[in-house]
């Protein structure tokens, strides 16, 4: 995860001990962001007021927020591990101290 104190994108809104939040604006839509780097996991949050952010916002703020060499997801856990606390959030997450697993790139799709 990029230095939280170098983010000059948005309007950073706070900013806390391991992490702060923002409102950013992509394409006319305004998103609050929180970022966290706490218990061995960089953490993104991404939230807009009446929908779910879709994947080029989340694109946009994974570019903002990690390094272009860090891999980030986001996780879809058993039912049961679910929490959901506001309708329309989604999620990036970097544990630190592991390197995620990627299928090889030709199950994805051929490189252009």
């Amino acid at each position: 995860m990029r230095d939280l104190d170098t983010i000059a994108s948005g309007d950073r809104i706070d900013r806390g001990l391991d992490g702060g939040a923002w409102r950013l604006t992509y394409r006319g839509q305004s998103m609050l962001v929180v970022a966290s780097h706490g218990m061995g996991w960089d953490h993104v949050s991404v939230s807009l007021k009446h929908r779910t952010p879709n994947w080029a916002e989340m694109e946009y703020v994974k570019r903002i927020f990690f390094e272009d060499h860090e891999t980030a997801m986001q996780l879809h856990v058993p039912v049961d591990d679910h929490i959901s606390i506001h309708p329309y959030c989604l999620h990036l997450w970097r544990p630190q101290g592991a390197k995620i697993p990627l299928p090889p790139s030709l199950m994805v799709g051929p490189k252009l």
